[in-house]
């Protein structure tokens, strides 16, 4: 259900609709609104037809992805009710993307940015509260998922309804701006969803592991989609109306200038956000999940691997930005190529570190694989745009590094008089809260006295909140 989230939703839809519908805004808010009816209303068909046929399917969709399951009856089937029960919510997460396109078109940013944080934040929920009521504990987390899918949703709506483009259903098939749309989907289906495509790949592999190998994968991965979806997904979903506009212009200086922005914006965040994740993985997992059947080994595997997915945020993050830029021009091939080099580099990473790392080397295949696709992305931007310019943010790369390297050495040197992950539930999230604020503080007190760009406008928003008080 994942994949098919990032296929239906997400990454494709969002990113082939959003330029289209800006192009057409740019003609009349009427010609604009018969685009999001008619988008609305084929959306709303295909996903019905696609969320009925997987409840209907779970056991086949399981056979195909997790061949190795099979022979054990009781996982197999845990993992079938778990996919009839998380199918519904691609149906919720499609709807919320489009609602997201068109707030973000027209610069209404707060909800859209908000919307994917909900996902984990039911997810979390259905751990905590519903986990303990099944004897499977995930049934709660599939359940979560549902209920992030639906707050998602309905967290869009008031503005929609306030920018007069809350969408009604309309069936004018032939309408062209739906056939461009169409078009663009297409190829970028798999584009956009190489991350998910490579974590498929590996789960395939993992079914092959020791029981509970592919458990540790998706909940190292639950925590690193918090950090993308907060910051990757939602900066790439906000710059790309913004990257639309100087396309139509054909502007690219500005479009190069607000590239370079956006990812010095998202690694600003997500490179502190990757060495934190990896220094903190142990009580961030205890925190979040070991209860019940979730005990010291679990959380200990499943920290270790969050440790190897955490290499390579910082590029998957960058993907999403770098990926928009082609969107914005309408040229979806290009990231279809680097998706390509990406899940190849995935598999033959996976095959080679599987045996020594078992799903530890998965995951770091992930991290791989992240880096060739981004790294294919900017030689092919050079191509046909021309040079980025990332010269000359490597300075302030550098810097957050540096400012990273010492929020690591901080958080270690403390961790190692005060240890309290297995502890009960209060001190342990009281632990973990006070880690998280002395890494921040000492990452962004760092970042501010090297006067990193961007920081500025962390400063500014602090001393805004400051002054509220």
């Amino acid at each position: 259900p994942n994949l098919l989230r990032r296929l239906l939703a997400e990454g494709n839809l969002t990113m082939s609709f959003v330029p289209v519908f800006t192009e057409r805004y740019r003609r009349s808010k009427q010609e604009a609104k018969e685009v999001v009816d008619v988008t609305f209303t084929l959306l709303t068909l295909l996903l019905s037809v696609v969320t009925l046929a997987g409840v209907l399917g779970a056991g086949v969709f399981v056979r195909v992805t997790a061949l190795g399951f099979e022979s054990d009856p009781e996982k197999f089937a845990l993992t079938v009710l778990l996919t009839k029960i998380t199918f519904p919510y691609i149906f919720l997460v499609s709807l919320g993307a489009l609602a997201m396109g068109i707030l973000n078109s027209r610069k209404r940013f707060l909800m859209p940015a908000f919307a994917p944080v909900l996902l984990n934040i039911g997810i979390i929920l259905g751990a905590w509260l519903l986990s303990g009521r099944f004897a499977a504990p995930a049934v709660g987390i599939a359940w979560g998922v549902l209920l992030g899918g639906v707050l998602q949703l309905l967290i869009q709506v008031p503005p929609l309804i306030r920018e007069g483009l809350f969408p009604k259903f309309s069936f004018n098939w032939k309408h062209p701006s739906v056939r461009k749309i169409g078009r663009l989907m297409l190829p970028s289906v798999y584009g956009s969803a190489v991350y998910q495509i490579n974590l498929l790949a590996i789960t395939f592999m993992a079914s092959y592991l020791p029981t509970g190998s592919v458990s540790y994968l998706w909940y190292a991965d639950r925590v690193i989609e918090f950090p993308l979806g907060i910051f990757a997904v939602s900066l790439a979903t906000v710059v790309l109306p913004l990257l639309s506009e100087h396309a139509v212009e054909k502007d690219f200086v500005r479009m190069k200038q607000a590239m370079r922005k956006a990812l010095a914006t998202v690694w600003l965040v997500n490179i502190p956000a990757a060495v934190g994740l990896a220094v903190l993985a142990k009580p961030i997992i205890a925190v979040l999940f070991f209860r019940g059947g979730f005990n010291e080994e679990s959380t200990r595997l499943t920290a270790e691997t969050l440790q190897f997915f955490a290499i390579g945020l910082p590029f998957v993050s960058a993907t999403r930005i770098t990926s928009s830029a082609f969107y914005a021009v309408q040229d979806a091939k290009k990231p279809v190529r680097a998706a390509n080099l990406s899940v190849l580099v995935n598999i033959a990473a996976g095959f080679a570190l599987i045996w020594p790392l078992q799903h530890r080397g998965l995951a770091l295949g992930v991290g791989i694989g992240s880096i060739a696709n981004f790294l294919m992305l900017i030689y092919d931007y050079r191509k046909s745009v021309g040079p980025l310019g990332l010269r000359s943010l490597l300075g302030s790369i550098f810097k957050m590094a540096f400012g990273a390297a010492l929020m690591a050495a901080v958080l270690i040197l403390v961790g190692h008089f005060w240890d309290w992950t297995f502890a009960p539930m209060l001190p342990r999230s009281l632990y973990l809260l006070a880690m998280i604020a002395l890494g921040s503080g000492t990452y962004f007190l760092a970042v501010l006295l090297l006067k990193v760009e961007g920081s500025e406008v962390l400063l500014g928003a602090i001393r805004r909140r400051l002054r509220r008080r």
